[in-house]
């Protein structure tokens, strides 16, 4: 019996945290993860101060446990579908449009939940920017990897600065999303999945590849 009770409780906590990380990707995605507390997630989840409390312990980790969520969620909504991709420019190309239907489709209601909260953080020293930081860089290796296989397998040219390529990728990208969000208009989704095929273009030994079609679906 008390095997049963215990493992109720540890079923609602998890239930509970679940919830909790729910809402505060949303509100993090429009209000920075500074607008997170235990008082205001309790208060709209109709949960206790305490029971909130008791799955995170303090704010930072909130912020931290908020950060683990979102990146899930922006893992399986942009980078688990271009693993059907065919490696190389395929697969870059993937990454990039993926991108931008997360942010088109609000999977964050207020865009890419990091470019708002990076801007948060990015000169606060401390725990959430770390993280925030390895997330960046997580990023940029998954796109940096598809270019390499890309330029391994010939299909950029063998001094493409692939740094250099990704940075302007992302660049486009984030570009795209601040844009699109603070204006409350597609075009500039559009306009980036044009620039996106035009920089993969120009660093392509055949800017014909099937992979770059336009009008590739």
């Amino acid at each position: 019996m008390a095997g049963s009770t215990t493992d109720g409780r540890v079923l609602r906590g998890e239930e509970t945290r679940r919830a909790v990380l729910r809402r505060s990707v949303e509100i993090a995605s429009v209000e920075g993860l500074d607008a997170l507390s235990i008082g205001r997630l309790a208060t709209d989840l109709g949960l206790s101060k305490s029971g909130v409390f008791a799955g995170f312990g303090s704010k930072e980790e909130l912020q931290l446990a908020t950060v683990r969520a979102a990146r899930r969620i922006f893992a399986d909504a942009v980078v688990a579908p271009a693993a059907d991709a065919l490696p190389g420019l395929a697969r870059a190309r993937a990454l990039g449009e993926n991108w931008l239907a997360y942010s088109r489709a609000r999977v964050f209601p207020g865009g890419c939940f990091f470019y708002e909260v990076t801007a948060e953080f990015d000169a606060r020293p401390g725990a959430v920017r770390d993280a925030l930081a390895a997330t960046a860089r997580e990023w940029h290796q998954v796109l940096t990897e598809a270019l390499t296989q890309a330029r391994d397998a010939g299909a950029l040219r063998a001094d493409t600065d692939l740094a250099d390529l990704a940075f302007a990728l992302v660049a486009v990208l984030e570009t795209a999303n601040a844009q699109a969000v603070l204006h409350d208009e597609t075009a500039p989704y559009e306009r980036a999945g044009r620039l996106l095929l035009r920089l993969l273009r120009a660093e392509a030994t055949d800017p014909g590849d099937p992979a770059l079609a336009a009008d590739k679906s």
